[in-house]
């Protein structure tokens, strides 16, 4: 009796492994799509789980399966999704069909934390479509100048801060993934909340070791998390296992209550995130008196929208400036050219920076889209199938792929941008890349570092303006120059779920003026 009791708990334990770890392997082949060799549970990222190879490596060995492939099938863990390497399909699914891959693929389980299942990244279907419209209108030009003033006074402080405090003449050695961290920090705290923030006169400050808690992917806890997420999400969502740990998800929720009370009693007027979002909130209570069937905006709301900014403004811009402060430093005649443009646009305004300048220098521009095009924040994105689609065939040996609803498709970033297809000689430094001539001449869909389509990134601008202030206060005081900690080439990280140097990225700062 003991023996039958055994081998059918081990027959039950064998099928459970079989269907939820083996079986899924297969489901590319069998609808004759090109395919890998994954692992049984770990799919296509075994190496990456391992520390064999960076998340970037992955994406790249498997986007160059079958160069000649429209698409090819991977496996993220035992989740299949349809890597898309076509530009046609492309634009197919994140502009002409978009009805059909509206949503994002949801990083947690529905319900599992409400500050990141409500924010504009992981919101869905209708609540998207409602909720996009409303915060639109925060990221506009207009918007953008004044934000500008307060991200200038955080890059002055920065510049202040090196001249007066570190700097004697002599080359300053920095970590840039450090600095520009602490950069995007004063920015975020400034431009979001309202806060005024030095963290480089006070490195220890709370607020900048909560960013830094709730955007670092790479600890032990924040990885069993997103494995645990993407394997078996209905158990920590049973266990309510939340994505934000308890102090700074807390830290953040009273940070916006206490200064939403703060504005309402002292009727404070600051054109900031906040400012926006609250007069956004305004604008749909009033709308709501009118009778209009329109989607409220809840406190909780406006914290899991401010959230969202420290994920695309403490890591992903401040990446950005990294990997840039990199090429800038070894590619001097980059730099220099660069600086010519940004010190004609000072003497211009009398030494006084303004946004129309800034916005109109565009070599600035060019390099920025350069580095994003070669570091891309992200080495991938996700949409999702709402409703079955068909893939028609166009070539011979191709037939009809239907697209079952739920299906995770992935679009590759980093890919894409370092295929020579697209972009000759890929690995090269080259702004002029990002010239009128050769934008107008390139297929649009193959330069996608903030998404494509409706459901592109909606801090954009945001983004782009920061790393456009930062570089030119700093370039117009210092010149960026490689040291003996300076690793070239970058060395990408194998620990980190998105694009990173091993050991970050060391240059020094050369003060150009003593």
């Amino acid at each position: 009796m003991l023996i039958s009791i055994i081998l059918i708990f081990v027959f039950i334990l064998t099928a459970l492994f079989y269907y939820n770890a083996v079986k899924p392997m297969n489901y590319w082949k069998k609808r004759g799509v090109v395919q890998s060799d994954p692992v049984w549970l770990l799919g296509d990222q075994w190496k990456q789980v391992f520390g064999l190879e960076s998340i970037v490596d992955m994406f790249t060995r498997l986007y160059n399966l079958s160069p000649n492939a429209r698409y090819c099938g991977i496996y993220q863990f035992t989740t299949p999704a349809l890597m898309i390497r076509d530009t046609k399909l492309l634009k197919l699914i994140t502009v002409k069909d978009f009805d059909h891959f509206m949503n994002h693929k949801p990083l947690i389980p529905d319900g599992a934390d409400p500050l990141w299942n409500k924010n504009i990244f992981a919101l869905k279907d209708q609540r998207w479509k409602s909720i996009r419209p409303i915060l639109t209108p925060s990221f506009t030009s207009s918007k953008m100048k004044s934000m500008f003033i307060f991200m200038s006074d955080c890059a002055q402080n920065f510049v202040n801060y090196f001249l007066k405090e570190r700097g004697n003449g002599d080359v300053i050695d920095v970590c840039m993934k450090d600095i520009s961290s602490r950069f995007s920090n004063d920015v975020i705290a400034s431009t979001t909340f309202g806060l005024q923030v030095d963290s480089f006169k006070d490195p220890d400050n709370e607020f900048y070791y909560r960013c830094k808690d709730i955007t670092n992917f790479a600890t032990p806890w924040r990885i069993i998390k997103m494995l645990g997420f993407a394997t078996v999400p209905r158990l920590f969502k049973f266990f309510d296992v939340k994505f934000f740990d308890s102090e700074s998800r807390q830290f953040f929720i009273n940070i916006v209550k206490n200064s939403i009370k703060m504005r309402k009693e002292h009727d404070v007027d600051r054109q900031d995130m906040l400012h926006l979002l609250l007069e956004a909130k305004k604008e749909v209570e009033q709308k709501k008196k009118q009778g209009l069937d329109i989607e409220e905006i809840t406190d909780e709301d406006i914290t899991a929208h401010a959230m969202i900014n420290f994920f695309a403004g403490f890591e992903s811009i401040s990446t950005l400036m990294t990997f840039m402060s990199y090429e800038l430093a070894i590619h001097p005649d980059i730099q220099n050219r660069l600086r010519e443009e940004i010190d004609e646009g000072f003497q211009q305004c009398n030494g006084k920076l303004t946004y129309e300048v800034l916005m109109k220098m565009p070599y600035l521009e060019m390099v920025i889209s350069e580095t994003l095009r070669k570091w891309p924040n992200f080495p991938e994105a996700h949409r999702v199938c709402t409703k079955k689609y068909v893939i028609e065939p166009e070539y011979p040996d191709e037939n009809p792929l239907v697209i079952e609803e739920g299906t995770a498709i992935l679009l590759p970033v980093f890919p894409i941008q370092r295929d020579p297809k697209y972009f000759p000689d890929p690995d090269r430094f080259d702004p002029e890349r990002f010239s009128e001539e050769n934008k107008n001449a390139r297929d649009f869909y193959c330069y996608m570092p903030f998404g494509l389509g409706p459901r592109n990134c909606i801090g954009a601008r945001f983004a782009n303006l920061e790393a456009k202030v930062y570089f030119a206060y700093v370039l117009h005081s210092f010149e960026i120059v490689p040291t003996a900690k300076t690793v070239i080439p970058v060395k990408l990280s194998n620990q980190n779920f998105n694009v990173h140097a091993e050991d970050g990225i060391n240059v020094g700062l050369k003060p150009l003026y003593t």
